[in-house]
């Protein structure tokens, strides 16, 4: 029972700690997946259908879009207090931890189709939701970690920084 009370109260600990930046994180990859869907719709089926025929370019086209949207939404608002590297580096990395994180996705897809035989509507669909939701936790840590660092010489980078993350009336 104390294990319970002891990760209940860690869990607790994590979320006060980290409850801005991972709504923030939250609401850019919300609208990240709006973007990325729509775009891929619209490529495909909108208007003059520009892709209409090439649905896996449209998708490259579309996750490409919604990448840079995230990354941007992240610099500047999920992981804003946080170390500003060289912006093409930032990004590299970003893309990199989003490929790694389509890895997940598409090992988890892989092992439920292929390795398990799980096939059909249902268990693909389950399946890219574990993967995007591994993902997910996956880019958190690794944004976290690597591409918007802690910035060097502070104290809890967690926290803003008077004069540079919040606003003064």
């Amino acid at each position: 029972m104390e294990t319970a009370t002891g990760a209940r109260a860690l869990l607790g600990r994590l979320w006060r700690a980290h409850r801005r930046e991972l709504g923030a994180f939250g609401v850019v990859g919300g609208l990240a997946f709006v973007v990325d869907v729509g775009l891929f719709n619209l490529l495909r089926f909108g208007g003059s259908g520009l892709l209409a025929d090439q649905p896996l370019t449209a998708k490259v086209v579309s996750a490409s879009v919604a990448t840079v949207f995230a990354w941007a939404g992240n610099r500047w608002w999920t992981f804003r207090h946080r170390n500003r590297p060289a912006a093409v580096r930032e990004l590299a990395l970003f893309v990199l931890m989003n490929a790694a994180a389509l890895l997940i996705g598409l090992a988890v897809l892989a092992t439920s189709h292929y390795v398990l035989g799980l096939r059909g509507p249902l268990p693909d669909n389950a399946a890219n939701l574990v993967g995007i939701a591994l993902g997910t936790a996956f880019r958190y840590v690794a944004y976290r970690l690597w591409v918007f660092r802690r910035p060097r010489g502070t104290g809890r980078a967690d926290q803003p920084r008077p004069g540079r993350d919040t606003v003064s009336a």
